[in-house]
């Protein structure tokens, strides 16, 4: 263990501007390497999991909109969904926005829209209280369409599916 590796330990903001300097000044061989390169990995991760969750949130809200929007509108007729169309909004605007600052993450978003799906369908379900059956088990839109902010899913006119 060399100095800088026990630096990360005892003082990580130390670590890192110390690195930092090192790697400005063309000195690698006293870099720690093991440290430094767990950090980047992370790096990578911790914006995969931003582009998951804002995912997460998104295909929820568009599948409530698709899958419970009609039944509430007509038990409260001054339901307008304006929530959820702000949800949709911000979630869509964030994920443009992170793809635009970290283009590199893009070539992850079909995997990750395939994990992020399953754990929407599942907070759908829970938020609506309706059966998870009632939801598609693959995501049912594009990333084209989840992406496009005029998209909108068409509503499907639901029976009394709740649980319980």
């Amino acid at each position: 263990m060399n100095k800088l590796s026990t630096l990360y330990d005892e003082n990580y903001g130390a670590w890192a501007k110390r690195t930092v300097d090192l790697l400005k000044a063309g000195e690698f061989s006293p870099l720690d390497i093991d440290h430094l390169v767990e950090e980047l990995e992370d790096m990578g991760k911790s914006e995969q999991r931003e582009l998951e969750n804002r995912l997460r949130v998104l295909l929820s809200h568009l599948l409530k909109w698709q899958y419970q929007y009609l039944q509430l509108s007509e038990r409260w007729k001054d339901f307008e969904g304006k929530d959820w169309k702000n949800t949709i909004t911000i979630q869509r605007t964030e994920i443009n926005i992170h793809l635009r600052k970290y283009p590199g993450v893009g070539q992850f978003l079909p995997g990750i829209t395939v994990e992020a799906y399953q754990d929407a369908r599942e907070l759908a379900a829970e938020e609506t209280d309706l059966l998870i059956d009632i939801f598609p088990t693959t995501c049912p839109y594009t990333q084209q369409q989840i992406l496009n902010k005029s998209f909108y899913p068409a509503m499907k006119e639901m029976v009394m599916c709740k649980k319980g």
